[in-house]
């Protein structure tokens, strides 16, 4: 699809894996959603070779970014001034940038906000859904992070900002659907009724596990397997099999599929310890639903489950159009962040 008009919103969530931009029109009508892999610790380049991959659109773009992390730059400061920059040199010199709490700023001056622009994505995602949803619990699990935040009476409730005090406070949990390591899951797992010490080697991530179970959405992995291989069910087992020392072949797939489960109940249980964390903090009513975003949303169900609460999709709510509701969902930040453009 080609869209060239000046009267477009483009939202964009410039990731340090993933390039994500929703296309609104000028009433608010959700026209369209893209995702590219975008591995901008690897350079400027990538940013461009993302944006070529998209459909043709122009309009005024307002951005979020979690990109200012990657090791392009030594440090979140710098990564904002660069990254803003970059931004409005291929966008538009009256790109705007996402500083949370701060509101749109122009490109130009997002530096003198870089402590609230920096990874405000999360942000931008539960201040859009406290506008259409009320009382509420983010859940938004994409392939490499968790974010855990309240919402209530039109307000995003959180304990911290920064990524160190979101961590502390349970909010940002850095275990995602598809790019954790396996490793990072848990010391051992069981397997032929041992407790087995997992490798400390980039051998398989969580994209293994959730093939294996059957629960990988299509489209949330986009980067290359731990070992460059296929993205096969068998490959999956081949590669999880070698964080506890075995192979296919003298291992068979239904054991790597067992081990695949148990590792997604280990995944599960830190991300529960962490939403009861956040949940212990009050501010929101006792039934407030989980609303659930990211690629890995088929967990934040789960975990509605399990803490007896009601489940609401991030996407039915931002879209509008239930045709889009999916692909808004996996990149909640970017239609958040362009509906706040309109408000």
């Amino acid at each position: 699809m080609s869209t060239a008009t000046g009267n477009l919103i483009l939202g964009w969530d410039v990731g340090g894996a993933h390039l994500k931009r929703a296309v609104l029109a000028p009433d608010g009508t959700l026209l369209s959603v893209e995702m590219a892999a975008c591995p901008l610790w690897q350079g400027l380049d990538k940013l461009d070779a993302a944006m070529a991959a998209l459909s043709s659109a122009t309009g005024r773009s307002v951005v979020t970014m979690t990109g200012e992390l990657t090791d392009l730059w030594p440090d979140r400061a710098t990564g904002v001034a660069g990254l803003s920059r970059a931004l409005a040199e291929r966008l538009g010199a009256d790109t705007g940038i996402y500083a949370g709490r701060a509101g749109f700023v122009p490109a130009t001056d997002a530096p003198d906000y870089a402590a609230d622009v920096a990874s405000a994505n999360w942000h931008a995602t539960a201040a859009a859904l406290a506008r259409l949803c009320g009382d509420g619990v983010l859940v938004d699990i994409g392939s490499t992070t968790t974010d855990i935040i309240r919402f209530a009476g039109t307000q995003v409730c959180f304990a911290g900002y920064n990524d160190a005090e979101r961590m502390e406070s349970g909010e940002l949990v850095y275990s995602g659907a598809a790019r954790t390591p396996v490793m990072a899951l848990a010391p051992t797992l069981p397997f032929r009724g041992r407790q087995v010490p997992l490798m400390a080697e980039h051998f398989a991530t969580t994209a293994d596990i959730h093939r294996l179970t059957g629960d990988l959405p299509e489209g949330a992995d986009l980067h290359p397997a731990a070992d460059g291989g296929e993205k096969t069910r068998e490959a999956s087992a081949r590669r999880l099999l070698r964080m506890v020392g075995r192979d296919l072949g003298p291992c068979t797939l239904a054991e790597a599929e067992a081990l695949a489960a148990f590792a997604t109940e280990v995944q599960l249980h830190r991300l529960h310890v962490a939403l009861a964390q956040v949940l212990s903090a009050g501010g929101v009513a006792a039934d407030a639903s989980l609303v659930g975003a990211g690629v890995g949303r088929f967990l934040a169900q789960r975990l509605a489950a399990r803490a007896g609460r009601s489940y609401r999709d991030a996407g039915v709510v931002l879209a509008g159009d239930p045709a889009l509701a999916a692909v808004a969902a996996d990149c909640a930040p970017a239609v958040a962040v362009a509906r706040l453009a309109t408000y």
